[in-house]
């Protein structure tokens, strides 16, 4: 009895070693191209993900600093002017320059890019070029630069 039990037990592991050595003969010699260019998709994939967050990450992230911020200094605020600048509405309105323009052209005269001033108004960038387009045909200006120029000339901008 003991010798049928162990010759069983036997033929049993050796049925078991041949039918796992047949399954690793099946998946990864059979299918080892599959595998491997799985395993390469996974790795671009991963690779493309991480690339893609890191070349359209917004450029106003702040960088962490290195070391702890140092407490803040006490420095005085300055007073509010008391002759702050009033723009010119009767030369505005003598333009024709509407609300939206001097709006756009405040901030052209800030020194932001279309995209910046898209976004911060919440507007597309084609509707500032065309808000710019026309504050700069009424002002008489080519360039961003002249349309600022003109506007301080004329008490529109600070």
């Amino acid at each position: 009895m003991k010798r049928t039990i162990l010759i069983c037990g036997l033929v049993g592991g050796l049925l078991i070693a041949l039918l796992r050595w047949s399954e690793y003969q099946f998946l990864v010699i059979d299918h080892s191209v599959e595998i491997y260019a799985a395993l390469v998709a996974a790795v671009f994939a991963g690779l493309g993900i991480w690339l893609g967050i890191r070349l359209t990450r917004s450029s106003r992230v702040a960088a962490v600093p290195d070391q702890p911020a140092a407490a803040p200094l006490a420095t005085p605020v300055p007073a509010p002017d008391p002759m702050a600048f009033v723009p010119d509405q009767n030369k505005r309105d003598d333009l024709g320059i509407t609300r939206r323009e001097m709006e756009i052209l405040e901030l052209v005269a800030e020194g932001l890019s279309n995209r910046e001033i898209a976004e911060r108004l919440f507007v597309s960038e084609n509707t500032v070029k065309t808000h710019c387009s026309r504050a700069f045909d009424k002002l008489g200006a080519r360039r961003r630069t002249e349309a600022v120029l003109m506007g301080k000339k004329l008490g529109l901008l600070r």
